[in-house]
């Protein structure tokens, strides 16, 4: 699985935020494996770049799956940290996401409403149709956008944030994620990852209060992806 942070990810820098297109397998923060982080590896790349002799400051805002691809934000500054934070607490970080998904028939679009409860021995959720003791409410909006050989593309808006929720609810409708074995693909990726996408964000800049919209590119050593963009 892809570790080494490389330039060409930045989707976008000023002196307050850094917005990068992560690869699949990539670790945004560090974890029990160990294995390097983006922040440690990212922060190691902006002292060498800018020559800088003392520690580098950067916070991670928000997270995404490992063998997931697409955006994440990292702030440059305390202030910019605490205010995007707040940001992601208030719903006001809008992001979209991409999914390849087996082309089943499914509803064209739909609002999916479920209950998760996230096991932490298995690093898993499981999904509820009614309100049940210990699970909370996980809402999205896909969309049908491609319709290709063997899999439709979907655009996922997401009303809520929980552990795991598209994979799971995706799941519980009867379309796992493309490569994402954990739950329920028939097979993996060659990467490794699974084929979610953190396509776009959109939020409203936390010190220059300009609108910021950012796309990022999908995986390109993947043909399946490649052609979701075509």
């Amino acid at each position: 699985m892809q570790q080494n942070f490389e330039a060409s990810q930045i989707v976008f820098e000023d002196n307050h935020l850094l917005v990068i297109n992560k690869k699949a397998g990539q670790l945004v923060q560090g974890d029990k494996t160990g294995d390097e982080s983006l922040l440690d590896s990212i922060k190691n790349f902006i002292k060498k770049r800018d020559q800088k002799p003392g520690n580098v400051f950067l916070g991670l805002v928000h997270r995404i799956d490992r063998p997931t691809s697409g955006l994440v934000i990292y702030a440059k500054t305390s202030k910019a940290l605490s205010r995007l934070t707040q940001m992601v607490k208030t719903r006001e970080i809008k992001k979209t996401y991409w999914a390849i998904v087996a082309k089943e028939l499914i509803p064209q679009s739909q609002r999916l409403v479920h209950y998760l409860k996230k096991n932490e021995k298995t690093n898993k959720t499981t999904v509820f149709p009614k309100a049940t003791d210990g699970a909370k409410e996980a809402v999205l909006n896909y969309e049908v956008i491609k319709i290709l050989d063997h899999y439709q593309l979907l655009e996922i808006d997401l009303e809520t944030g929980r552990h795991h929720q598209i994979r799971a609810q995706l799941s519980k409708i009867g379309v796992p994620v493309k490569g994402d074995l954990k739950y329920g693909a028939p097979r993996s990726n060659p990467d490794g990852g699974i084929s979610l996408h953190a396509r776009k964000l959109n939020f409203i800049h936390p010190v220059t209060k300009e609108e910021v919209e950012l796309v990022a590119p999908v995986p390109q050593n993947d043909a399946v992806w490649k052609a979701c963009e075509k």
